[in-house]
């Protein structure tokens, strides 16, 4: 992204890793938590939204500070062994969530054009190699230019919807007290914060401000990058925190009792029945969208973390032929594609700490981050989010071992 304000013109990195927090596994756990909750959950989303804000620019400070990306810097400080368990936890994180993306791009396409889920899967894997060569062969700029175009169609097409449906902003306001309705309403807590607190999005963040922008011994320079930095996460997360929300409250206000809305094909028709089919193929198209762009920055982040923690780098194309692998294998086997996105967003919320702790220590060291440590207030914000996430965890283990509803 350029700009004729210096500022300006040092946005980009955070656009791209905004790409994470509208993936189609945001789409299936959003209409399913609007649909079966009304506007009960919105609170999970308002709170989801501000930890990723606080820790996106933490981990872009990171790299913008240390010159290394979060998994460089984890690989420095553990052992062989300690760095090969935490890659595979990272792997297994990153292949859920590049399931939830080729699943959501395949749906939109047979929302569309009617293409088999398999057929429609392959054909996403195959694109999303073509974005992937354009930052290999033009830059990390020119992919930028294209995630934020993508980005673009994205926020158009679940924001259409918002502006014919008959929202109760009444009850909106009121789904800001924080509180569930029985094990369901955790499980759906858990998978919305899994879809919008992405670990992949905050291992790959810290890579993309420090190749973005160098690195630098200047203190000035570093601060006006920070400061800009911190504008970039503010205004690409508003974009993306804007986004999901809207699909919550657009399923609140028009599929809650409506018979069918437990999958994306069932809410895309009841969405096209009640608000019409022009909306209905725009929120298709952005459907299709956030499966392209998300599972392109899900291969390059999972690349990042291998390279980072393993020091071993493969081609970007070689792997998003190997991560295709298990999003076509459960297309194949006749999985229901909308529960297997909003249960691979659970699988990412218990990945979530393992991003998140290290992150938050690392950026609270003064060895490490000089005068850029962060201060006691962040500290307590970023704690204060650790142990949010890992409580709503516990409690989604407790309701579903007794029973509880």
């Amino acid at each position: 992204m350029r700009s004729g304000s210096p500022l300006l013109g040092l946005l980009g990195p955070a656009f791209v890793a905004a790409i994470a927090y509208v993936d189609p596994g945001n789409v299936a756990a959003n209409l399913t938590g609007g649909a079966r909750y009304g506007y009960l959950l919105v609170w999970v989303l308002v709170a989801a939204n501000a930890i990723a804000v606080l820790v996106q620019y933490q981990s872009a400070k990171l790299g913008l500070v240390t010159g290394r990306s979060l998994p460089q810097v984890l690989a420095g400080r553990l052992g062989t062994t300690g760095r090969r368990l935490y890659w595979l936890q990272a792997e297994a994180v990153a292949a859920a969530t590049d399931v939830a993306e080729l699943i959501g791009g395949a749906i939109a396409l047979n929302l569309l054009f009617g293409l088999p889920l398999v057929l429609g899967g392959l054909i996403v894997g195959v694109v999303s190699m073509l974005v992937l060569a354009v930052q290999s062969r033009r830059g990390q700029r020119t992919f930028e230019s294209v995630i934020v175009g993508l980005l673009a169609i994205i926020a158009v097409g679940f924001l259409a919807g918002l502006f014919v449906s008959p929202v109760d902003w009444g009850g909106a306001a009121g789904g800001l007290v924080p509180r569930f309705a029985g094990t369901g309403s955790v499980l759906l807590a858990a998978s919305i914060l899994g879809a919008t607190v992405m670990p992949h999005a905050i291992y790959l963040h810290s890579a993309l401000a420090r190749d973005r922008h160098g690195a630098s011994t200047s203190p000035a320079i570093l601060l006006q990058r920070i400061r800009a930095t911190r504008l970039d996460v503010g205004l690409a997360l508003a974009l993306a925190g804007a986004v999901n929300i809207a699909m919550l409250l657009l399923a609140a206000a028009s599929l809650r009792g409506v018979g069918g809305t437990d999958t994306i094909a069932g809410a895309h028709d009841a969405i096209a029945r009640s608000l019409g089919p022009g909306i209905g193929v725009v929120f298709a198209v952005g459907l299709l969208a956030s499966g392209l762009a998300s599972t392109s920055v899900g291969c390059y982040a999972g690349s990042v973390v291998m390279s980072g923690l393993l020091r071993i780098r493969i081609p970007l194309l070689l792997r998003r032929l190997i991560t295709m692998v298990p999003g076509l294998l459960v297309l194949g086997a006749g999985i229901d594609p909308t529960w297997a996105l909003v249960v691979s967003q659970v699988v990412l919320s218990f990945g979530i700490p393992f991003a998140l702790i290290p992150l938050v220590r690392l950026t609270g060291d003064r060895a490490l981050m000089g005068a850029h440590v962060d201060r006691p207030w962040t500290r307590v914000a970023a704690w204060t989010a650790v142990a949010l996430v890992v409580g709503l965890n516990f409690a989604l283990i407790a309701l579903t071992v007794t029973g509880a509803s």
